[in-house]
């Protein structure tokens, strides 16, 4: 499923080929190195490194087979992650890297491993909420806060309604020159909500309201607009469609206690608000490809250091 490169190698080993690839360790200053780094799916090191394509780990041995199981574990959705990644521009326009990700999404959402997992969480229902979102405009501002502070701000339909409307109000109204996107309780948002996972069955329609009703193009065209005015300011979980739509703020500021990832892996998904454009586009498809393939969340320091994040509030 994974192949392996070693930089270490006396020799070199073979150049990466299609699929998930992974390099190891620190000999960094040869043309084989260079053009390994520059396609393999990333490269685990345990040296301090500022280089995007590689991801420094406490053990590169245990970090390399902790992905190996997770991959041996849903090989489908990783394999069409590694496809999806490799095949999105970020300097491109948003729209056709949502369109990739979301047909690839749709791709996955119908097969084998999403069932697993639907089967394995048995029946579920999603708690009403009677403000789901909270849109205040203060002068030129608009805030907009996630109100579902007892699930962590997980993301359902309703939310994704409200969220669509104010971003409306924003793009409609050009006397607001500010849009701060924020939560309620003890997490910005910690990802979809999962009791909502699987409540769709018709695929080709949940592809048209991803790229048609798309939270993730909206706050691209106001992050056109107002630059770092269109900000996120994120604490908690900050995890799945959170941290894609945050990523797609021209600014994102960070509570110290901040924790981001991307888990959709362990359910047979890849993620599906646009995070294969927005993280790539801040911290590369390398890193991108790591947090989702090891399932490892990181903190507000590292997010800072990647670029994940701009700032870590005082």
């Amino acid at each position: 499923m994974i192949e392996t490169v070693d930089l270490d190698a006396p020799a070199p080993d073979a150049a990466p080929g299609a699929g998930i690839t992974i390099a190891t360790g620190a000999r960094f200053g040869t043309a084989h190195a260079e053009h390994c780094l520059q396609h393999a799916t990333f490269t685990l090191t345990e040296t301090e490194t500022t280089d995007r394509r590689v991801i420094r780990v406490a053990s590169v041995p245990e970090a390399l087979a902790e992905i190996t199981d997770r991959c041996t574990r849903w090989p489908q959705a990783a394999a069409i992650c590694d496809d999806v990644l490799r095949a999105v521009d970020p300097s491109a326009p948003a729209w056709s890297g949502v369109v990739t990700e979301s047909l690839a999404y749709s791709v996955l959402q119908a097969g084998p491993e999403f069932a697993g997992w639907l089967a394995a969480r048995g029946p579920a229902s999603v708690p009403a909420v009677a403000d789901p979102m909270l849109l205040d405009r203060d002068g030129d501002t608009l805030r907009l806060r996630f109100n579902r502070p007892q699930r962590h701000n997980a993301f359902d339909n309703a939310t994704r309604a409200v969220l669509l409307d104010g971003l409306a109000v924003a793009a409609a109204d050009p006397s607001i020159d500010e849009m701060v996107l924020s939560g309620v309780g003890p997490s910005f948002c910690s990802g979809g909500d999962l009791a909502e996972f699987g409540g769709f069955t018709d695929v080709p329609s949940a592809h048209l309201a991803r790229t048609r009703h798309s939270p993730a193009l909206a706050l691209e065209a106001l992050t056109t607009r107002l630059g770092a005015r269109c900000r996120a300011e994120i604490h908690g979980q900050v995890l799945g469609s959170g941290l894609e739509m945050a990523a797609f703020c021209g600014w994102v500021r960070a509570h110290p206690a901040t924790l981001l990832g991307l888990p959709e892996l362990s359910l047979g998904l890849i993620p599906g608000a646009g995070g294969t454009v927005s993280v790539t586009r801040r911290i590369g498809r390398w890193r991108t490809a790591y947090l989702i393939l090891s399932g490892r969340t990181i903190d507000a320091a590292t997010a800072l250091r990647w670029g994940l994040v701009d700032e870590i509030a005082s």
